[in-house]
């Protein structure tokens, strides 16, 4: 076998897998196949049809090594955990210096880290792929953030140029730093996805139960504001989902649809990380507690029986059309809040792992491709560009005066929510993240007073002067 005839290989012919395999050989480049079972691998070519000249399928791991151009970049397309770990040394004695072994899966960034150091002087190196866009984005061009060293990106850098999505033909790919740098902004990325979906949920509920609007109803509102600023994949989604009807019974898909949310633990290593680097990330722990409170089904509904919903009016609106507008502009808030959030976290990781994350970069390839994609980006983009040292996406320019704009809209709506027992915990996590964030002199003096009470810590004090312990009897007049 000729050993440079394919120009990289890939370990794992699921649903994802399959589709970034031919979404690498569509784009002119021969790429070698294996799976751990060889009748999946003969499906797999069998069905590639006119890609079979760029695909090289293998029944062994020697076979597969030996079918790639050294250095030989292997991406690894299996499910996340012990397995990539599995799947790793099988491979090593066949690897030679400079081979690169690449987990492009929903991987914790930690666990990318742990294998980046172990193979620091084994003469191989590893890189840490995320791949946002689901099986869609994996055939027609997904969003790619890459951790790792330089010289293994530049071996992939052409290969995953050409396979990524496009956003005005700018490639949605970078090398964004060492280790699990490309783990970690996919993992705040899908943070961020979590904190939009639930915030357009809760407008949803607002829609359905608070102006009892039907399905149809709601959706053409959707793909209103998805003509304006909220137009983005989840918005254009959210209406073509809400239009749907189910092949059954005839009524909405969505209202067919049992209210329980999965969730496969990147929002929650988000929310967990944000926590770790103590930076504030409210949107994205809502969201994630609205998805485990979904989960509870059974439990919601004997708590309804005992409970009862809340004895508050139902909500009128005389202005059904400016109410409509508020919901609008509340949601674009809420938006605005997750992002700046989302890259708080970044920027903080950045500092904390030494990657300096480029979030200009970051923002430009999240416009195509991925999940979270939207015109709004391009906006954020720009801000970056303009002031990349902010401490805030919400200080800049741009977005201080969006926030300015949308306010009374966000406090109308979560007031009116809230007066009417419709719940809304992202939304209301963003109004008073904002409200939190914009006022110079808070309430957390008397936490501290609390803390100093009990003779653990001393405190800042606002004229300067020496601290005091507690407790305080006679240290203090009352």
């Amino acid at each position: 076998m000729n050993v440079a005839q394919a120009e990289i290989g890939l370990i794992g012919l699921g649903v994802m897998g399959s589709n970034l395999a031919l979404n690498i050989a569509e784009k002119g480049n021969k790429i070698a196949v294996f799976n751990r079972t060889v009748a999946r691998t003969k499906e797999f070519y069998e069905e590639a049809g006119a890609l079979q000249g760029q695909i090289v399928p293998c029944e062994t791991i020697e076979e597969f090594v030996a079918a790639i151009r050294p250095p030989r970049p292997i991406i690894i397309m299996i499910q996340a955990g012990a397995a990539v770990d599995q799947q790793m040394d099988l491979l090593r004695p066949y690897l030679e210096r400079n081979d690169i072994m690449i987990d492009a899966g929903n991987a914790n960034f930690r666990d990318t880290m742990r294998r980046f150091d172990a193979l620091k002087d084994s003469g191989l190196t590893f890189i840490g792929m995320g791949v946002s866009g689901g099986e869609e984005g994996a055939r027609h061009g997904p969003s790619i953030m890459v951790g790792g060293t330089e010289d293994s990106w530049k071996r992939v850098e052409k290969v995953l140029t050409s396979i990524a999505a496009k956003y005005k033909d700018e490639p949605c790919v970078a090398w964004l730093g060492e280790n699990g740098a490309g783990h970690f902004v996919k993992t705040i990325h899908n943070g961020i996805e979590y904190a939009d979906m639930q915030m357009i949920a809760e407008i949803y509920g607002i829609l359905r139960d608070g102006l009892k609007m039907s399905a149809a109803e709601i959706g053409a509102v959707f793909g209103e504001w998805n003509k304006g600023r909220l137009e983005s994949y989840l918005i254009e989604i959210t209406e073509k989902v809400l239009a749907a009807r189910d092949p059954i019974s005839g009524n909405p898909i969505v209202d067919m649809i049992l209210d329980k949310a999965g969730q496969k633990g990147t929002g929650k290593w988000s929310a967990i990380e944000a926590q770790n680097m103590g930076v504030p990330a409210t949107g994205i722990e809502a969201a994630v507690a609205a998805r485990s409170i979904s989960s509870f089904k059974t439990e919601r509904e004997a708590a309804e029986k005992i409970l009862g919903l809340p004895d508050v009016p139902a909500l009128e609106v005389t202005d059904k059309a400016a109410f409509i507008k508020d919901l609008e502009s509340a949601l674009l808030a809420g938006k605005i809040g997750a992002y700046a959030q989302g890259f708080a976290v970044m920027s903080a990781a950045s500092k904390e792992y030494g990657w300096n994350l480029p979030m200009p970069t970051i923002a430009k390839i999240w416009r195509a491709g991925c999940i979270i994609r939207s015109q709004f980006l391009d906006e954020i983009t720009s801000a970056f560009t303009k002031a990349p040292d902010a401490a805030n996406l919400i200080v800049t320019p741009a977005f201080a005066a969006m926030v300015k704009e949308t306010d009374g809209a966000l406090r109308r709506v979560v007031a009116a929510a809230a007066l009417h027992g419709l719940p809304v915990p992202a939304l209301a996590s963003a109004l008073g993240y904002f409200d939190s964030y914009r006022r110079a002199r808070g309430t957390a003096n008397v936490i501290q007073a609390q803390r100093d009470f009990f003779g653990a810590h001393g405190f800042d004090r606002v004229d300067g002067a020496d601290s005091h312990h507690g407790p305080w009897g006679s240290g203090l007049n009352a």
